[in-house]
């Protein structure tokens, strides 16, 4: 065990260690909505253009990079649930680059299910919160997360190959490289924001435990609904509404949520 690991675990010492660390977050939080506003661009993919877009960045991380998916000719990944979906997607501004996408999965009614009713429903041990308990227009499911390998390695990390998203070093400044960890957080925001402004109350996500985690570092308290299973890799059920979203969400990320809110209700 670390001296940090053992700080934290200390009854006193670990309260104020917590505090100290949690406000040092919210003030790089501060900066990082600054910062991200600046150099990145919440959209909502309002037409057939931009969701080529989102189906392409798709392929380019679930097909090409981690073969989740197998690579298709159009270089466009795409799944049966795409109909039903509404999608966001975070732009580099300053080289007109989407960077990333999300899509939020909806359902009308019995005949459109969710992918987690699908192929994980039998992970949903929570019976409280199982989506049949609610009615079909008020459940979602975030999915299909994706953000590019350019914008998800920073500068300080080791140079690990281009095929793993090794950032070409010279074409981004070290305050925009500050931004791209983030890109994730901004995108669950965006769905945040997508799913509230089109009337969902209970959201889903299959998402690996460690990412639970960091979401929950920073206010995002999603409530694990079961044991991790092996979907894509180790994944979790979770669920969380908007109550749980904004009662927890840390002062500072509440900045980078309302600039982010802002910019897909305005496109909404």
């Amino acid at each position: 065990m670390n001296w940090s690991k053992k700080l934290l675990d200390t009854p006193v010492i670990g309260g104020i260690t917590k505090r100290i660390a949690s406000m040092k977050i919210n003030h790089d939080a501060m900066n990082i909505a600054e910062h991200f506003t600046q150099f990145l661009q919440p959209e909502f993919a309002s037409n057939d253009e931009l969701r080529d877009e989102v189906f392409r960045i798709r392929h380019n991380v679930y097909c090409e990079e981690l073969a989740f998916e197998k690579v298709k000719a159009e270089g466009k990944e795409q799944d049966e649930f795409d109909a039903q979906s509404i999608f966001s997607m975070i732009k580099h501004k300053p080289s007109n680059t989407y960077t990333s996408c999300v899509r939020v999965v909806k359902s009308a009614n019995e005949t459109e299910l969710l992918p987690i009713e699908k192929y994980c429903l039998d992970a949903i041990q929570n019976k409280e919160l199982h989506p049949s308990n609610f009615p079909r227009h008020e459940i979602a499911e975030i999915s299909r997360l994706a953000v590019k390998a350019d914008f998800r390695r920073r500068k300080t990390d080791k140079f690990r190959g281009s095929a793993i998203g090794a950032i070409n070093e010279p074409t981004y400044s070290e305050t925009e490289l500050r931004c791209f960890p983030f890109i994730a957080i901004g995108l669950y925001m965006a769905a945040a924001t997508m799913s509230m402004e089109t009337g969902v109350k209970h959201v889903y996500v299959m998402m690996e435990p460690r990412l639970a985690r960091s979401m929950k570092f920073v206010g995002i308290n999603f409530i694990q609904l079961g044991e991790a299973i092996d979907y894509h890799g180790l994944r979790a059920p979770y669920y969380i509404n908007a109550s749980i979203f904004m009662n927890n969400l840390s002062p500072g990320f509440k900045c980078l949520y309302q600039e982010i809110q802002r910019e897909i209700t305005n496109q909404l």
